[in-house]
């Protein structure tokens, strides 16, 4: 008996251990988004909606600070709040000048983000996948660099 525990659970360990290295879904250029390219990296996930007017006000802070990240272990992701895919993703993205990479399918399973009931909604979440802040509204980029690095001094 003790022998067919220890199976059971080797093999759910090993199912755990493939989830979590399976890959993100696409991008809304069709690009396929790993796990390894996320792995090891503060993300600063953010929820967005063409009919959202801070959305619309937030987008280039969004990109300022993408510009801003890079090379510096952190990145910005967006994900739709309504849930677009394909075509319709890339015509949304490229319509709000999104420069930063968005994700097709909504990461929040994967990092167990809460639920927002408003919109623009951010969080920042840990290379350990931790959520580290729910920031509803409107951000800059200024505001959230400071954030990310008050939550990096956390750690």
């Amino acid at each position: 008996m003790a022998r067919v525990i220890r199976w059971v659970m080797a093999g759910l360990g090993a199912l755990l251990l493939a989830a979590c290295g399976a890959d993100v879904g696409l991008d809304q250029h069709g690009r396929k988004v790993t796990a390894a390219s996320l792995e090891g990296q503060w993300l600063i996930i953010n929820y967005w909606a063409q009919w959202c007017g801070p959305c619309r006000h937030e987008i280039p802070e969004l990109n300022a600070l993408e510009r801003s990240l890079q090379g510096s272990g952190a990145q910005v992701l967006g994900v739709n709040f309504d849930g677009l895919q394909g075509e319709a993703l890339s015509k949304a993205s490229a319509e709000m000048g999104i420069e930063f990479r968005v994700l097709a399918s909504d990461p929040a399973p994967r990092y167990s983000l809460p639920p927002s009931q408003v919109l623009p909604v951010t969080y920042i979440v840990a290379p350990d996948g931790r959520v580290h802040a729910q920031l509803a509204g409107e951000q800059t980029a200024d505001g959230l660099r400071e954030k990310l690095a008050a939550a990096r001094q956390a750690q």
